[in-house]
């Protein structure tokens, strides 16, 4: 009543990755429905703004939409959420497509650091450099694209004017691209190590954070039953 099903078969990202996951059986509820998943996940809070990525931009507009659409049939209960985009709405993988665990192309914040650097160094780069003496194009490397995230002005001058004038091998650049990458992971391997060694804190702060959001979905489910003439 409050989604029809022709709007999950619209989102973008639904019918691009059916094109590129073949292999798997996408045509369950699970899939299809994900979006309406999130769309619960976010109008239970009321939230406003939601920080996500660009490719789930479609996603958040269903729930702009489900939300519209209860205000419409009933009152005015859900703000529209808007999306919350950083700087960086899009971080490539490391075969060049977007990360995302589903294409298994991702770093994740539980990987190692010698697991970092092995899948950094194994990462595409421009694939007219077949050899080190080979002039490349840094925008057509994943590489790069990381370079902007996580490397200073200097170092993304550097590593750009020796890709195009074969003046750095991919190697070089992907060390420096390590090292930047490096500084920001260490920090939170720290205080991840510290929290997986301390159960008892990691617990603590689960139980508070659930008990926050309960209070704030259950006052939001008493808000829709008396919306819907259920109380």
């Amino acid at each position: 009543m409050i989604t029809p099903l022709g709007w999950l078969e619209r989102v973008p990202t639904y019918k691009e990755k059916q094109q590129e996951l073949k292999d798997r059986d996408l045509s369950t509820y699970g899939f299809l429905g994900y979006p309406l998943l999130q769309t619960a996940d976010i109008i239970i809070y009321r939230a406003k703004y939601v920080p996500v990525g660009i490719d789930q931009v479609p996603h958040l507009e269903i729930s702009r939409e489900v939300a519209r659409r209860f205000n419409y049939l009933y009152k005015e209960v859900f703000p529209e959420p808007e999306a919350l985009l950083t700087e960086f709405p899009k971080v490539v993988g490391i075969d060049g497509r977007k990360m995302s665990k589903s294409y298994d192309n991702a770093i994740y914040l539980s990987d190692s650091p010698e697991i970092v650097e092995q899948k950094l160094r194994t990462m595409m780069t421009d694939p007219a450099r077949k050899r080190r003496s080979d002039k490349g194009n840094p925008e057509l490397s994943p590489v790069f694209q990381l370079h902007k995230i996580f490397s200073t002005k200097e170092e993304q001058d550097e590593v750009e004017e020796g890709c195009r004038t074969a003046g750095i091998g991919c190697i070089d650049c992907k060390k420096i691209l390590i090292k930047n990458i490096f500084k920001v992971l260490e920090p939170i391997w720290k205080k991840r190590s510290e929290l997986i060694g301390n159960p008892e804190r990691l617990r603590e702060i689960s139980e508070k954070g659930t008990d926050k959001a309960r209070k704030v979905a259950e006052e939001t489910m008493r808000i829709v039953r008396e919306a819907m003439g259920l109380i």
